[in-house]
């Protein structure tokens, strides 16, 4: 190893040189310094891009291949799955495999967002936001559900549309089930609930299964089915996106990323590429929330999963002024945020010990 080393340094040596004193010095000459000639350079040269080239075509094709499957999937995205398939045989660096997307066209837009799903003017009951301040440690402590719309092209070139329900546990991001209607009715998000709870394996007290308020959501026959598991029922108590935020970001990657570019002229179609793209989500893509792993992989965890980016909800507990307080329990501080005393959650208290927290200034 040492002495390949030294092989690949005085060649290396050689290149450097000879960019940068403005050519003043030959190849030839170069090489002499090191009692090299320079055919031998060349040859390493030689090698050595033709090397590049075919790691940078697989790398290409590689990635070409998925974004034939998943056409919406990032670069970001491709690069971890490249790296950890394939990366002990052929070794490329994020950025060279982000620039060799790039060059070749690769690099996504994003789209505008779409239509409302959501009906929530109805007279049934409405049911309390349980997960506000609840961060799940384990699978099957809190799903959340949302339903979303893909357009179908009509053989008469006219816009019609089906439906998308999605049940996904919080903790994993694993898309438990799903089920494509070709309308609103309640008995396809029924149908995508019954499915999740026949796969439940273990014990699963405690169970919140979280939502928006629409009318599909409120029905006798939907609640009366969690109820039935054994499952708790939240809602959403306004129309923010936010105070459902992961059902909807699978909403937003199923249409962006796992569809992304695709026309379906029938409900069928439609079944089977969703059916092919859960598929991926749940045992290739890798997930930022969950530490790069795949969901299927995390839903074997318990515990706190490292996360690869800032939520926006630690952000806001640095801006915090805290005032010492007791719950009920007399044992657990209380935090202040503009006018909001909450419970702080024992990570919260963790991070609070370990941040200076500025007064307020007119937050």
């Amino acid at each position: 190893m040492e002495h390949r080393n030294k092989k690949k340094s005085w060649r290396q040596t050689v290149e450097y040189l000879h960019a940068h004193t403005g050519l003043r010095y030959t190849v030839t000459e170069l090489c002499a310094l090191f009692g090299r000639s320079k055919q031998a350079y060349y040859k390493y040269n030689s090698e050595r891009l033709s090397s590049e080239l075919a790691r940078d075509t697989f790398a290409l094709e590689f990635a070409q291949s998925v974004r034939q499957k998943i056409p919406g999937i990032g670069c970001a995205k491709l690069w971890r799955i490249y790296e950890r398939e394939f990366n002990g045989a052929n070794p490329l660096g994020r950025d060279r495999f982000l620039s060799l997307l790039y060059e070749n066209g690769m690099k996504l837009r994003h789209r505008p967002r779409g239509i409302c799903t959501t009906d929530s003017r109805h007279e049934l009951p409405l049911y309390p936001d349980l997960v506000k301040s609840f961060i799940p440690t384990a699978p099957n402590q809190l799903w959340v559900s949302d339903i979303t719309y893909i357009p179908l092209l009509q053989e008469d070139g006219k816009r019609a549309f089906c439906y998308l329900t999605t049940i996904m546990d919080a903790y994993s991001r694993k898309v438990l089930a799903h089920e494509v209607g070709d309308s609103l009715q309640t008995r396809y998000s029924l149908a995508c609930l019954k499915r999740a709870i026949a796969g439940l394996q273990g014990n699963h007290d405690g169970l919140i299964h979280h939502s928006d308020r629409g009318v599909q959501y409120a029905s006798a026959a939907y609640t009366t089915e969690l109820k039935k598991a054994g499952i708790d029922v939240s809602m959403t108590q306004t129309g923010n996106p936010k105070d459902n935020a992961q059902a909807e970001r699978i909403n937003s990657t199923v249409k962006n990323e796992l569809l992304r570019g695709m026309v379906f002229h029938n409900i069928n179609q439609v079944k089977e590429a969703v059916g092919q793209a859960f598929d991926f989500y749940n045992n290739r893509r890798p997930h930022m929330s969950i530490d790069y792993m795949t969901p299927e992989q995390a839903h074997m965890q318990s515990g706190k999963i490292k996360e690869r980016w800032v939520r926006y909800r630690r952000r806001a507990i640095e801006k915090l002024t805290m005032s010492e307080g007791k719950n009920e329990n007399g044992n657990e501080n209380l935090m202040e945020y503009d006018g909001n005393r909450l419970t702080l959650l024992p990570h919260e208290e963790a991070l609070r010990s370990s941040i200076s927290v500025q007064p307020h200034a007119g937050i």
